[in-house]
């Protein structure tokens, strides 16, 4: 993925991705919810997946998760409910937590193929896919791995949290809109340097 090479990114990119860490942070500090039968809790930090990617674009959304998930594995307890280290990587919820810089990435790659621009159903289709489908499968696969059950066992439990996240799809489109109309710089550089690319 050499979208994520270090060298290329600025220190207004980093200061960004900063903030982006700060929010996941600040999202972890709503109570995760641990419906009846599902080994993996809600929470509202798939939202700031979906900002993340929404807002900064592809390599700085996806690093923001990596930041994330590394202050995670130190032992900051970041996630919600309170917890941190590498002991969560352990458990059912594994696949979600090494889906959120994938889910970023790939919301932040649709959101930049409309250019600079930031439209509401572009955002609708991107948060979609990458933030519910993409998440999804890594978090099937997680669940598969850990609990050691089939596809069925795995992904039917989570039929629960569609509404939610469809929530959540559409609150982060609106916020994301937002965002770019206050600061419409936000997907340029990464739309120029696309078209810029020697073929």
């Amino acid at each position: 993925m050499d979208d994520l090479r270090p060298h290329r990114f600025t220190s207004r990119d980093l200061a960004l991705v900063a903030v982006f860490v700060g929010i996941m942070a600040a999202l972890g500090l709503v109570p995760a919810l641990y419906p009846f039968g599902v080994a993996v809790p809600i929470t509202a930090q798939s939202l700031g997946v979906m900002l993340a990617g929404a807002v900064l674009g592809s390599r700085r959304g996806a690093l923001s998760m990596v930041v994330f998930l590394a202050l995670v594995a130190v032992g900051l307890p970041l996630l919600a409910g309170g917890v941190g280290g590498l002991g969560v990587f352990f458990t059912p919820r594994v696949g979600f937590l090494l889906g959120f810089p994938v889910a970023a990435y790939v919301v932040g790659r649709l959101t930049e193929s409309g250019g600079p621009s930031y439209t509401l159903p572009r955002g609708l289709l991107a948060n979609a896919v990458g933030g519910v489908v993409a998440l999804y499968l890594f978090g099937v696969a997680g669940i598969m791995a850990v609990g050691r059950v089939g596809i069925d066992a795995a992904a039917t439990p989570l039929l629960v949290y569609l509404p939610g996240d469809a929530v959540k799809v559409v609150v982060a489109a609106l916020v994301a809109r937002g965002v770019h109309a206050g600061y419409p710089g936000l997907l340029t550089r990464r739309s120029t340097e696309r078209q810029s690319t020697p073929v």
